[in-house]
């Protein structure tokens, strides 16, 4: 289940956006899989420590964050990933391994690799391993204001059809559970 937190700061903010139910998916391209989407629609969130100052890095699930990119573009000494230890109380009422890359909810700045501003919609998870959200774009970016920049290793890749989005399951606003 999506977290009230986010479900408030989304309504509180007027951005529109679409809870998907599935099956449960821990990592990012497992969500890809349950919603029959390509991983490239896919925004995952990566936690990062920039010279130890945690940044949410968002990058499409298919991809891989070049942290020597990341480096160069925040004009940081170090980065490396960080530990879930070091990461897990920045989301508290979040699964591990399902935070949404809501910065300004969670104190903490954000990045977002380029190719995922070229796309019309996100779709990522949002605090939970067995429901996802999905909103525009240019809704996220006004949000957040997150940094946009390339710093995923260059792969081949395919295009992915825009027209391909899951299908929403109804679900009941009060017990939050699929009708």
């Amino acid at each position: 289940m999506i977290p009230e937190s986010i479900q408030h700061y989304l309504r509180r903010n007027r951005v529109r956006f679409e809870r998907y139910w599935h099956s449960r998916a821990v990592s990012a391209q497992e969500l890809a899989e349950a919603l029959h989407v390509s991983g490239w629609r896919v925004a995952k969130s990566v936690i990062i420590l920039a010279d130890r100052q945690p940044w949410i890095v968002v990058v499409p699930a298919a991809g891989t964050v070049d942290l020597n990119r990341v480096r160069d573009m925040l004009g940081v000494r170090t980065v490396r990933l960080a530990t879930e230890d070091e990461f897990s109380g920045y989301f508290p009422d979040c699964e591990l391994g399902a935070e949404p890359p809501f910065g300004e909810l969670y104190g903490l700045p954000v990045a977002v690799d380029e190719s995922l501003s070229l796309t019309e919609r996100l779709l990522f998870r949002a605090g939970s391993h067995e429901e996802a959200l999905e909103m525009r774009f240019q809704d996220f970016a006004t949000l957040e204001w997150p940094l946009v920049a390339t710093f995923i290793y260059p792969q081949p890749r395919l295009v992915a059809n825009p027209s391909q989005r899951p299908q929403p399951v109804p679900v009941d606003l009060d017990s939050h559970a699929p009708i």
